[in-house]
C-alpha cells in the first residue's frame, strides 16, 4: 500500500505542479469554470445546481400545499406558473397535483440531499482535509458533475411535455408506472423519470468511486485514518454505502424499462384495463418494493450521513472542545452504514408479508437506533459546557441535532410493524421522514455552506441574514412538521389532491392553513440565504486566512484557489484534528500541521 501511496502521490504531484504553473495562463473561461476537473470549481457547480434544483423543489411544494389548504379555491398565480391546461382558472388539476408531489420527491431526495449535499462538500472537503492536490480522477469528477446537470436537466425538462412529468409518487411504484396506459404521468414523463435516473445513478458512481480511491490512497504524509476529521469519515462511509446500493437501483429501473416498453412482466401482476386481461401478467409489483427500497434505506443514510460529518466538524470547532467520544462516532458511522443495508423491508410492513419476517425487520431497525442515538449524545456532550461561539452555521448544527432527535423518536414508533400498518399511509410518515431525513440534511448543508463559505468564496457571508434565516427556517419547519404528525395521527391519507369529500377531515382543514401558512413563509425564508449567498460571492467582506479558528488542513492552503490547493509541498500531520482548548496550550486551537510535543498524547490514538 505504501508504495502504490507513493507513485500515485508522485503523478499527482507531476501533474499539478503543471497544472499550477500552467493553467492559470492558458486555460479558457469555459475549461476554468465550465469542463473545470478542480475539486474546488466542481464543488461549486454541485452546490449552485443544488441551490437552483431545490428552489423549483420547493416552489412545487408550495403549490400543492395551497391545494391541501384551500381546496377548489382559484389562484392567478398557480395559472401563470402551469397555464391552462394544468391550472384551469387557478386551480390546480388533480393530475398535475399527483405529478407535483412526485418531482418535488424526486428532486428533493435525489437532486438537491444526495447530489447537493455528497456531491459539493465531499468534492470540496476531502482533497482538502486529508491534504491532496485534488481527487484521485480530476475527469471522472468531471463527468460526475455533467451527468448530475444533464440528469437534473432531464428531470425538469419533463415538466413540460404534453402528458406532463411522471406522477406515480417519488417511489414510481408499480403498476403505475409500468403501465404507459395508466395514466398521464405514466407516459412519456415517466420514461423521461428513468432515463434522468440512470444518469443521475451514472454519476452518484462515478463520485462514490473517486471519493473511495482519493481518500485510501492519497492521504498527506501522516494522515492516518485515526487522524481524519469526521467529514472525511463520513463522506467514505456515504460513498461505500452508494457504491453496494445505487446498482440495484439500476436493476430495478432497467426491469421497469423492460416491462414499459418489451413486453416482459418482473413487476404485472394479474391485472385487466378495460375488462381485457394484459397480455404479459405473472410478475409482482413486491420484487420492485424490494430492489427499490434496498437502495431506498441506505438512501436515507446517503443522505443524512454527510450532513452528521459536517455537523461534528461545526461542532467540535464552535464549542472549542473535542469532539466526544471519536473514536465510538466512527464506529457509529461504520454500524450505520452495515445496518442501514439489511432494515430495507421495514418500508414494506404493509404489504403483507409474514409477521415472522416482519419481527426480524423490526429488530434490526430498533438495533440501527443504537449508533443513531451515540451520535446525538456525542453531539450534545461536545456541546456541554462548551465555549460555544453561535455561528449560523452553529445554530443550523444544532438544529439538526434537534430535528434528528425529533424524527428519531417517531422512528421507533415506525420500526413497530404493528404500529406502523395503522399509520404508514398517513402524514405521519410524511412528516417523520421529512423531520428525520429532510430536515437534517438540509440544516447540515446550511451549515456546511456557511462554514466553509470562506474557502469556496474567499469572502464572508452576512452573519445577521444568516441568524435571520436560520431562525424563520427553523420555527417554519417545525410549525410544517409537527402538526402533521398530529394530522397522520387523525388518519388523514397521504397524497390525496383533497380531504374536503371526507367529513371526518372537516376537524383538521384549519391546521392544514396553518401547516400552509408556516410552508410559504418558509419558503420565503430562503429566499433571504439565496440573496445572503450570491450577493456574499461578490460583495462580501473579504475572508481571513481561518477565519473560525479551526485545526483542519484546508485552512492551511492560501486564500486563492489555485488547483492543486498548496503552492510548495504537502503539508505534514502530527496530530488528529479535534485538538481544541487542550491543556497547557498556548491557544484554544493547535493545527494539524503542529508537531506533538514531548510527552504529548494524540487524541485520535485513544
Amino acid at each position: 500500500m505504501a508504495t502504490i501511496h507513493t507513485d500515485l502521490e508522485k503523478e499527482h504531484l507531476a501533474h499539478h505542479e503543471h497544472v499550477h504553473h500552467d493553467d492559470d495562463h492558458h486555460e479558457s473561461f469555459v475549461q476554468k469554470y465550465i469542463f473545470s476537473q478542480d475539486h474546488k470549481v466542481i464543488s461549486r457547480q454541485f452546490l449552485i445546481t443544488a441551490i437552483i434544483m431545490a428552489l423549483i423543489g420547493m416552489t412545487m411544494s408550495i403549490i400543492f400545499r395551497i391545494q391541501l389548504a384551500w381546496p377548489g379555491e382559484k389562484f392567478a398565480f398557480i395559472n401563470a406558473i402551469l397555464g391552462d391546461k394544468w391550472a384551469k382558472d387557478g386551480i390546480l388539476d388533480p393530475n398535475m397535483y399527483l405529478a407535483l408531489v412526485t418531482i418535488h420527491g424526486t428532486i428533493m431526495v435525489f437532486f438537491v440531499l444526495t447530489g447537493g449535499l455528497s456531491g459539493t462538500f465531499s468534492n470540496l472537503l476531502i482533497p482538502y482535509q486529508i491534504g491532496a492536490r485534488d481527487m484521485a480522477s480530476g475527469f471522472l469528477n468531471m463527468l460526475s458533475y455533467w451527468f448530475f446537470f444533464t440528469s437534473s436537466v432531464i428531470m425538469i425538462g419533463s415538466c413540460f411535455i404534453n402528458d406532463g412529468p411522471a406522477s406515480a409518487g417519488w417511489t414510481v411504484y408499480p403498476p403505475l408506472s409500468a403501465l404507459p396506459e395508466g395514466i398521464p404521468g405514466s407516459k412519456l414523463g415517466m420514461t423521461l423519470w428513468l432515463i434522468s435516473m440512470a444518469l443521475f445513478i451514472v454519476s452518484s458512481l462515478l463520485g462514490s468511486l473517486n471519493y473511495i480511491v482519493t481518500v485510501v490512497n492519497l492521504r498527506a504524509k501522516g494522515m492516518k485514518m485515526t487522524r481524519l476529521p469526521l467529514t472525511v469519515w463520513s463522506f467514505l462511509i456515504t460513498a461505500i454505502i452508494g457504491v453496494l446500493s445505487f446498482p440495484v437501483l439500476v436493476s430495478c429501473v432497467v426491469l421497469l424499462i423492460m416491462d414499459r416498453s418489451f413486453g416482459t412482466s418482473f413487476y404485472l401482476s394479474d391485472i385487466y384495463i378495460g375488462g381485457r386481461p394484459l397480455d404479459n401478467m405473472g410478475g409482482s409489483p413486491i420484487l420492485f418494493e424490494h430492489l427499490f427500497w434496498f437502495l431506498g434505506h441506505p438512501e436515507v443514510y446517503i443522505v443524512i450521513m454527510p450532513a452528521f460529518g459536517i455537523t461534528s466538524e461545526i461542532i467540535s470547532t464552535n464549542a472549542r472542545k473535542p469532539i466526544f467520544g471519536y473514536r465510538a462516532m466512527i464506529g457509529s458511522l461504520l454500524a450505520i452504514g452495515f445496518l442501514s443495508c439489511i432494515v430495507w423491508a421495514h418500508h414494506m410492513f404493509v404489504t403483507g408479508m409474514s409477521p415472522f419476517l416482519g419481527s426480524v425487520f423490526v429488530f434490526t431497525t430498533l438495533l440501527i437506533a443504537i449508533p443513531s442515538a451515540v451520535k446525538a449524545f456525542n453531539y450534545i456532550t461536545t456541546l456541554w459546557k462548551g465555549n460555544i461561539q453561535f455561528t449560523p452555521a452553529m445554530l443550523f448544527s444544532i438544529g439538526l441535532v434537534s430535528s434528528f432527535i425529533t424524527g428519531g423518536v417517531t422512528g421507533i414508533i415506525l420500526a413497530d410493524s404493528t404500529l406502523d400498518i395503522t399509520v404508514h399511509d398517513t402524514y405521519f410518515v410524511v412528516a417523520h421522514f421529512h423531520v428525520v431525513m429532510g430536515l437534517s440534511a438540509i440544516f447540515g448543508m446550511f451549515a456546511g455552506v456557511y462554514h466553509w463559505f470562506p474557502k469556496m468564496f474567499l469572502r464572508m457571508m452576512n452573519k445577521k441574514l444568516g441568524y435571520l434565516h436560520f431562525w424563520l427556517t427553523f420555527m417554519c419547519s417545525y410549525g410544517v412538521f409537527l402538526p402533521m404528525h398530529f394530522v397522520g395521527l387523525a388518519g388523514v391519507p397521504r397524497r390525496y389532491y383533497t380531504n374536503s369529500n371526507f367529513p371526518i377531515f372537516d376537524s383538521i382543514v384549519d391546521i392544514n392553513i396553518v401547516i400552509t401558512i408556516c410552508a410559504i413563509v418558509g419558503g420565503l425564508a430562503q429566499l433571504i440565504f439565496v440573496f445572503n449567498f450570491f450577493y456574499s460571492i461578490f460583495r462580501g467582506e473579504k475572508a481571513p486566512q481561518n477565519p473560525w479558528n479551526s485545526n483542519t488542513l484546508e485552512w492551511t492552503t492560501p486564500m486563492a484557489n489555485i488547483h492543486g490547493n498548496w503552492p510548495g509541498e504537502l503539508p505534514t500531520v502530527h496530530r488528529w484534528s479535534y485538538d481544541y482548548s487542550k491543556p497547557g496550550a498556548e491557544r484554544d486551537f493547535i493545527p494539524q500541521t503542529v508537531p506533538l510535543q514531548e510527552g504529548e498524547q494524540d487524541g485520535g490514538e485513544h
